[in-house]
């Protein structure tokens, strides 16, 4: 093959994740190309806790928003506040937030360059050969063909990822929810009850028969929306729906985004040799809370350690520990979210229950403090032996609600 640019690591996709990816190896003084199709927003709430805000330094101006209580509402209408003790949950917009790290990862050395990826290659020694079209146009296909040599690559190319479809063995395994959500421009008659720091999440079949609606602020807009793994249920309908139910019909729509998240991180990250995934492309968003950009930027960051122990050693091993230590940490996290969204989202009745439950002081100490600091709290055992047999109540029916 003819002589073409050669880069230590080609990061595609330009997310929270990539971006930080591409920023932490650039720093370690590695040639790095940014790879992003641009012109996108994924659909997302856009919380961000603190311990993400402290952890990757995000500026003050990044913050749109700040989020100091929740209102949890059940399918009856009863409403559970929740004040955000001792700080806030910071909240950003995606356009905004995305373009700022992947600015920071340019200016730690890293090549951005705007390309829709379409295929890995091999060169005659080995190598690996992105080929990925030059975004000029709009439409898929459209844009100059080029290509770049990678000693590694890291897929952070979201959910159904191409990189992992081609590159990393059980990649179609994935589950997933289809978010939607609208981004409006709030009124200058703010509706009744209208709170600019409290995320309103709604528990009700109506709005999503698996998952759950969101109202969230963003200081001078809203992000309003839901999900479902129902393919068959409109997200669209429902979001209009709860836009009614808040007040909101009748705001300006600014725009309108929609995507798959995945609900499980997938069994594997790495082809044992060059590419290893990071990000929704690996699966790393909560299940039951669809929260996703702090743990998409530490997949990113454990992501861009393999890579550099894998330039450093040549030992491709080395990549399986991104997954490894990323399950070590959160892991069970994730199971316990992933059983509380298959028993307490499945009916209305459970609904009710779930925020019910969620009136309890311990249970809402508990959850913010681990939610803020992305760990289970273990400091406090008796409130989790009383949070134990709360919801052993709950489940057996010997609470009223």
């Amino acid at each position: 093959m003819d002589q073409i640019e050669t880069f230590d690591v080609v990061v595609v996709g330009g997310g929270p994740s990539g971006a930080t990816a591409a920023q932490e190896l650039a720093a370690k003084g590695r040639s790095v190309l940014l790879l992003d199709r641009a012109g996108r927003v994924k659909p997302c709430g856009g919380a961000v806790p603190p311990r993400l805000i402290k952890d990757y330094a995000v500026p003050d101006e990044q913050i749109v928003a700040r989020a100091t209580s929740a209102r949890m509402v059940s399918p009856a209408g009863k409403n559970v506040d929740i004040p955000i003790e001792g700080g806030y949950v910071g909240m950003v917009d995606r356009d905004r937030f995305d373009e700022f790290l992947r600015e920071r990862a340019a200016k730690a050395g890293a090549v951005r360059r705007t390309g829709v990826f379409e295929r890995i290659e091999r060169d005659t020694d080995g190598t690996a050969v992105i080929h990925y079209r030059l975004r000029e146009g709009h439409r898929l296909g459209e844009g100059t063909p080029a290509r770049v040599r990678a000693r590694t690559i890291i897929g952070a190319d979201g959910a159904n990822s191409s990189v992992a479809r081609q590159a990393v063995p059980g990649a179609d395994r994935g589950k997933f929810v289809f978010a939607y959500h609208e981004i409006v421009a709030v009124p200058e008659q703010r509706p009744a009850g209208y709170d600019a720091g409290r995320c309103d999440v709604w528990y009700q079949g109506k709005l999503s028969p698996d998952f759950y609606g969101w109202v969230f602020p963003h200081g001078e807009t809203l992000s309003i929306g839901t999900g479902s793994a129902d393919k068959g249920f409109s997200l669209r309908a429902a979001t209009g729906e709860l836009r009614e139910k808040v007040g909101l019909q009748n705001a300006r729509t600014l725009r309108r985004e929609g995507a798959p998240l995945p609900m499980k991180p997938l069994p594997r990250w790495d082809n044992g040799r060059d590419v290893v995934l990071a990000g929704d492309a690996a699966g790393v968003v909560a299940p039951a809370s669809g929260e996703g950009i702090y743990y998409a930027m530490v997949c990113g960051t454990f992501a861009a350690d393999a890579v550099h122990q894998l330039l450093e050693t040549g030992d491709a091993r080395v990549l399986a520990r991104a997954r490894k230590r990323f399950m070590r940490e959160h892991g069970r996290v994730f199971w316990v979210l992933g059983v509380m969204q298959w028993f307490w989202y499945s009916s209305d009745k459970r609904r009710e229950r779930f925020v019910d439950i969620c009136r309890d002081r311990d249970v809402q100490q508990l959850t913010f403090e681990s939610y803020m600091n992305k760990k289970l709290v273990r400091k406090k055992p008796i409130a989790h032996v009383r949070i134990f047999f709360k919801d052993v109540a709950h489940l057996l029916g010997l609470v009223r609600v």
